[in-house]
């Protein structure tokens, strides 16, 4: 026995000698194992061989499961990662559509309090009334010119809409062309302080949904990293389940799927 043992553990042929040896006698082992076997041997090999073979194709399907899984976590985990940092960049260009509102909101602001100081000027000085003018064709026709002037200049410098200087040219939308020239200033800036004040509830609602957008974004990019980091955690655990062979390839064609 220990030369047997010497021999076995010195000498690599006689290894592979008594391994083919083993390996020969494996099939009469099986058969003389079982009474059948002893009555029917070619039966019972028969049968023996295809529990064999069934074996090796239930592993198979282990591992290629095993593979699958783990090259869908991975995948899962690249794209969730790749939706997480498109989340991030998405949630930056939504601040920027919100701080650009906000500025919106601060020069509408700035418009509406100059307009409405405008107006309380105009106002005091018509409180001391109108200069005399003759009442004649020339005079109203200078008048609907003063007013059309003004009416135009305001919608330029963004005071007045278009549909206001439309108004003033066609004598509609409660324009008065025969009004004396300081009864106009006092009509135009009253007009243009109303305008900018819509102007600013509206920047201000804007910058408001803008708000509630950024955070809707920033909701969504938190739930997207949870999911990332989850997606991620799952990969770790699953990856060495995968087939060492091919756990390598797995895992780049899962990220580039994901990529």
């Amino acid at each position: 026995m220990n030369i047997l043992a010497d021999m076995l553990l010195s000498e690599p042929a006689p290894i592979a000698v008594w391994a083919v040896l083993m390996l020969l006698a494996l099939p009469a082992l099986i058969v003389l194992a079982s009474p059948d076997g002893v009555r029917n041997p070619r039966l019972e090999l028969v049968e023996t061989i295809t529990w064999v073979l069934r074996t090796g194709q239930r592993r198979r399907e282990r591992r290629a499961r095993r593979a699958a899984e783990v090259a869908h976590a991975l995948r899962f985990a690249g794209e969730m990662r790749v939706a997480a940092t498109q989340a991030g960049e998405a949630v930056d260009r939504w601040q920027g559509h919100w701080q650009a509102a906000v500025d919106r909101v601060d020069a509408a602001l700035a418009a509406w309090q100059a307009a409405d100081a405008r107006w309380a000027r105009c106002r005091a000085t018509a409180a001391f009334g109108t200069p005399w003018t003759p009442q004649n064709p020339a005079e109203y026709a200078s008048r609907e010119r003063f007013l059309h002037d003004a009416v135009r200049a305001a919608a330029d410098r963004g005071e007045l809409p278009a549909a206001a200087v439309v108004g003033a040219l066609t004598g509609g939308g409660g324009w008065d062309a025969w009004l004396h020239p300081a009864e106009q200033e006092v009509v135009v800036s009253r007009a243009s302080a109303a305008h900018l004040a819509l102007v600013y509830r509206e920047a201000v609602a804007a910058e408001r949904a803008a708000w509630h957008d950024v955070q809707l974004a920033r909701r969504s990019r938190d739930s997207l990293r949870r999911e990332a980091a989850h997606a991620e955690a799952r990969a770790t655990v699953v990856r060495p389940a995968a087939p060492s062979a091919g756990a390598g390839e797995l895992r780049r064609s899962a990220f580039a799927q994901a990529a």
